[in-house]
């Protein structure tokens, strides 16, 4: 029995079915744990997303910003022009592939393994019980009916910064941010969910979430997908494990054996599905 890590497939199905044989995936046996932003921009997120739900039994996908997203579309709030998208929003199994998404949590830990898997990444106020009890949080929320009123106060990059005193739909938004549109803040944990770039090209008041200094989770080995300019050679900070490594971008996708005594890597090339930006 294997544990692999992969991140965001972004509807690049035939590049996730090449990278499984790759590693020889035995859906009786193995595990797969997915970053999330299992769809939007490739061209088969309907592919991917039935393939993964099929695997049900053997896959743990944490929920990205692009399956928030989705939900959203279904649920009127926003609209797509994503030809992927679109085709999940009129498909006849529809309703049971988006129950099935949003059922999916926000954080994984296995301590007998001793990663824990999100999406984007951590605020440095949260350690693991307090990041752990926040995912439950919305996740309550999201598998509940109020999960409609719950979309529709989701997107806003406001509050920037975790209090324990946020109450309301402020602090679900702030969860949601956090775990899956995190990818810079200043020291003190102020959020810029605008920065996008490699790291070093940001403004020199903001760091990579993983940088800041005595952040409360730096004892966690975080595996996190949704920063594709990072690249696997320029991360120095320990207990890291970026796995987005831009497939849709036309760059490759990367499985990570994570029950491995050292992480080993795996990879596949991307054609280009997308265009940046």
């Amino acid at each position: 029995m294997a544990t692999y890590a992969i991140g965001d497939l972004q509807g690049c199905y035939d590049e996730l079915c090449h990278l499984l044989d790759k590693i020889s995936f035995d859906a009786t046996q193995d595990c797969l744990w997915l970053a999330g932003d299992l769809v939007n921009r490739g061209p088969k997120s309907l592919e991917t997303l039935r393939l993964i739900k099929s695997l049900d039994a053997n896959v743990i996908s944490v929920l990205g910003n692009h399956d928030l997203h989705l939900l959203a579309c279904a649920e009127g709030v926003k609209q797509t022009r994503d030809s992927g998208m679109q085709a999940i929003l009129n498909a006849e199994d529809r309703d049971d592939l988006l129950d099935w998404l949003r059922q999916r949590p926000l954080l994984h830990h296995d301590a007998r393994l001793g990663y824990t898997l999100v999406h984007a990444g951590l605020p440095p106020q949260w350690d693991l019980a307090l990041a752990q009890a926040c995912a439950n949080e919305l996740e309550a929320v999201l598998r509940s009916e109020r999960y409609h009123e719950f979309l529709r106060h989701m997107y806003g990059d406001e509050p920037a910064r975790w209090s324990n005193t946020l109450t309301g739909w402020p602090r679900l938004r702030f969860i949601s941010n956090a775990f899956t549109r995190l990818r810079y803040c200043d020291e003190k944990g102020n959020f810029d969910l605008q920065e996008k770039g490699t790291p070093g090209s940001q403004a020199a008041s903001l760091l990579p979430w993983f940088d800041v200094p005595q952040r409360h989770n730096q004892d966690l080995k975080i595996i996190f997908g949704h920063w594709s300019t990072l690249a696997l050679s320029k991360i120095t900070t320990a207990n890291v494990f970026p796995l987005d490594t831009g497939c849709v971008w036309g760059l490759r996708l990367t499985a990570m054996r994570i029950d491995a005594q050292t992480a080993e890597y795996h990879c596949v090339p991307c054609p280009a599905a997308a265009t940046p930006g």
